[in-house]
């Protein structure tokens, strides 16, 4: 209902409105901010460290996790079982390294001229961290081996879990893990 009164020479006009019709979609997004709220508190870390094991770098990394969760909260009103919400995010972060890393195979490929090696404070930290024996081996591994090694031992997923996570069979699962462990143990084992 609409309500238009003067006063002095102004038209003042007010719309009244169900006190329900307002607060819904201020509650629904209150809701989802406090979801992905917790959400983030328990898994940002572990998302960042998959992340990191998948791309190579925490910076990157940061960047896919944070992408990940403002995706999520975008599209909360259309997540159908709000306690998949982890495995949803797990599974967003692997695609996106996925896509970060098709996008700098692109790039390398079209670089004209490389810029002069100056290592920068975070890749300063992140050497100390790949020379580690078992990180450097498994970065050598190809992409969808280290994707499910990482998944496995990393963020404990089963094989049912994995080939949900990765969108392929079980059956490559097993087949990737077989060969990224044989490769591994051919590594470290020098």
């Amino acid at each position: 209902m609409t309500s238009t009164w003067r006063v002095g020479r102004h038209v003042q006009t007010t719309k009244s409105v169900a006190a329900g019709a307002a607060t819904a979609p201020a509650t629904a997004r209150a809701a989802a901010d406090g979801a992905v709220t917790e959400l983030y508190a328990a898994y940002y870390r572990p998302l960042v460290q998959l992340a990191v094991l998948l791309v190579g770098e925490k910076a990157t990394a940061e960047d896919v996790v944070q992408d990940s969760f403002v995706a999520m909260h975008a599209r909360w009103h259309s997540l159908r079982d709000s306690g998949k919400a982890a495995a949803y995010l797990r599974q967003c972060v692997v695609n996106r390294s996925r896509s970060v890393l098709r996008r700098q195979r692109v790039a390398d490929r079209n670089a004209r001229q490389s810029l002069p090696d100056m290592p920068s404070a975070e890749e300063g930290a992140l050497t100390l961290l790949g020379r580690s024996a078992v990180v450097a081996a498994l970065h050598a591994l190809p992409a969808r081996q280290r994707e499910v090694v990482v998944l496995r031992y990393y963020a404990d997923l089963s094989g049912p879990q994995i080939a949900s996570v990765m969108g392929i069979t079980q059956g490559s699962v097993k087949s990737h893990h077989a060969r990224a462990l044989q490769t591994l143990r051919g590594a470290l084992g020098r």
